[in-house]
């Protein structure tokens, strides 16, 4: 299974644009008054992007991986500087059709797993199999938040 990346879009985004971080932690629980201070400024294009040269966004589809957070239509931030070890979400193209999944062992074979039940796992043996990356981060709105 090659481990180096796929020819495909590598976009990664705009750095150096800085938002207000408040310098207060918000509860979850009871609501507290609001602190009226900032504490820093905080670049999220920094806080999620490690290894810029390396770093990619794709849109995830589908509900396969609502168990790990990953919503249709959410942003995925992908390393691919990071070593696909079983465990870890990736970013890999099987057959030529990408997908996002949980890289598993099953003895000594490697198969892909998703985190909703209702979709079985895909043996990789015997498959033309190309890793894009590594997801690092899922960034998604809210139901009812986004425009």
């Amino acid at each position: 299974m090659p481990l180096s990346g796929a020819s495909i879009a590598v976009g990664t985004g705009r750095a150096g644009s800085a938002q207000p971080l408040l310098g207060c932690r918000v509860r979850a629980g009871f609501p507290s008054p609001a602190d009226d201070h900032l504490d820093v400024e905080l670049d999220l294009h920094a806080h999620v992007v490690r290894r810029p040269a390396s770093t990619f966004f794709v849109r995830a589809e589908g509900d396969s991986m609502l168990g790990d957070g990953i919503h249709d239509r959410d942003l995925l931030v992908v390393d691919r500087s990071l070593e696909p070890r079983p465990g870890r979400v990736v970013i890999i193209a099987v057959d030529g059709e990408p997908t996002v999944k949980r890289l598993v062992r099953r003895g000594d074979a490697l198969v892909l797993e998703a985190s909703n039940p209702r979709f079985a796992p895909i043996p990789l043996a015997g498959r033309e199999c190309h890793v894009w990356g590594v997801v690092t981060h899922v960034l998604h709105a809210l139901p009812g938040a986004a425009p």
